[in-house]
């Protein structure tokens, strides 16, 4: 009985530090959201990488955004590894809705290592025409001024690469809802966070800008080609080249359309297995951002029946309260408040399962995940 009562005491500490981690996240990313937006004179052209597998929902719309923007000088290469990929028809179709875009399809089958999505930006490269290279991945809808601010930031030859944050559009469903919930208000407020504390090293695949020397200096894309997070690598590389990494006041919308439980489940799984590979003990320290669920689970216990439901109610309504602001910071409709507990403890599942699994769904393959953090596809065999 001793041991129970201490480890719910334990819970119990932990999840009154979450109430306060939320109170600060939130504060963060109010002021993350009024910054000021960059703006440069010069504008140099452009070449925007597009990977592509697959029609994503509302693919169409989510790569007319970007054939949209108010900007000279752009080229906009599209990439898929097979002749037969459904995405080809979108691209084909934009082609024609926007004859005076300088538009290019690649279409190679290469693998060139564990990581498809790298193997796509390898076989694009050739095609791109400027020195300055923007990747963004195909489920990013944006702004029209979003290229004019992503590169404003290149005016000081001390930034090397500038990286956006996302939040998260659902298409619609009830597992889409929850995976946005996510997205707003635990992924994004952590990486806010991690930057206003100085422990930010994100590099995110909603947007990668960087010049083609740059890209040259830190190996190619091919020094990426196995890696799980290739953004977090491509990030590091160009800081230890001496460069600056700046995340960008601009905000893209991930569409995200989750069909089921399932898929959404070991999307996200790819993610925290992606985080605590990049990030061990700071991915072990973030239990204490689900303050709901460690609530949750002192009450379960049932040793402690006057602190723990105050506890309870306490971090429910931080939680909502701090979900609310944030709703307000990032523009978003009102989280109805009873997905929020639903979405606490699926997301604390996801922590729990994230040390217990070797392997990651990708793209419709599964990987293995070598010691050293490289993906290694295991056969042809389907997620």
């Amino acid at each position: 009985m001793g041991y129970l009562l201490s480890f719910a005491w334990l819970l119990m500490a932990a999840s009154a530090l979450g109430c306060l981690y939320l109170a600060y996240a939130c504060r963060a990313v109010r002021r993350f959201a009024e910054r000021p937006r960059p703006r440069a004179a010069a504008r140099p052209p452009v070449s925007l990488l597009k990977p592509l597998h697959g029609q994503d929902r509302e693919l169409a719309e989510n790569l007319r955004s970007f054939c949209r923007q108010d900007y000279p000088g752009l080229q906009i290469v599209f990439g898929v590894q097979h002749a037969e990929d459904a995405a080809l028809p979108v691209v084909r179709r934009l082609a024609e809705e926007f004859p005076a875009i300088d538009l290019a399809l690649v279409v190679e089958a290469g693998r060139r290592g564990g990581n498809l999505k790298v193997a796509n930006l390898q076989n694009m490269l050739p095609k791109a025409r400027h020195d300055l290279l923007v990747i963004a991945d195909s489920d990013m809808r944006v702004a029209p001024n979003y290229l004019a601010e992503v590169t404003a930031p290149f005016a000081d030859p001390a930034i090397g690469l500038v990286t956006c944050l996302y939040r998260g559009i659902s298409s619609g469903g009830f597992w889409s809802d929850l995976a946005c919930l996510h997205v707003n208000h635990s992924f994004l407020p952590q990486a806010v966070v991690g930057e206003a504390v100085g422990a930010g090293a994100g590099c995110f695949g909603a947007t990668i800008a960087l010049k083609r020397a740059t890209l040259e200096k830190i190996g190619g894309f091919a020094a990426f080609a196995d890696e799980l997070a290739d953004d977090h690598a491509l990030g590091a590389a160009v800081r230890r080249a001496g460069l600056r990494v700046e995340l960008s006041p601009h905000l893209v919308d991930d569409v995200i359309a989750e069909p089921s439980l399932g898929a959404m489940f070991r999307h996200e799984l790819r993610w925290a297995r992606t985080i605590r590979l990049i990030a061990p003990l700071g991915f072990l320290g973030s239990i204490v951002t689900y303050p709901l669920p460690l609530a949750l689970l002192v009450t379960a216990l049932g040793v402690l029946p006057v602190a723990a439901p105050t506890l309870l109610a306490a971090a429910f309504c931080s939680r909502y309260a701090t979900i609310r602001l944030t709703d307000r910071a990032l523009l978003l409709p009102p989280t109805p408040f009873w997905l929020v507990p639903i979405r606490d403890v699926l997301s604390f599942g996801v922590f729990i399962a994230s040390f217990f699994v070797r392997t990651v769904a990708w793209r419709g393959h599964k990987f293995r995940i070598g010691p050293d953090g490289r993906l290694i596809l295991d056969g042809d065999s389907p997620a």
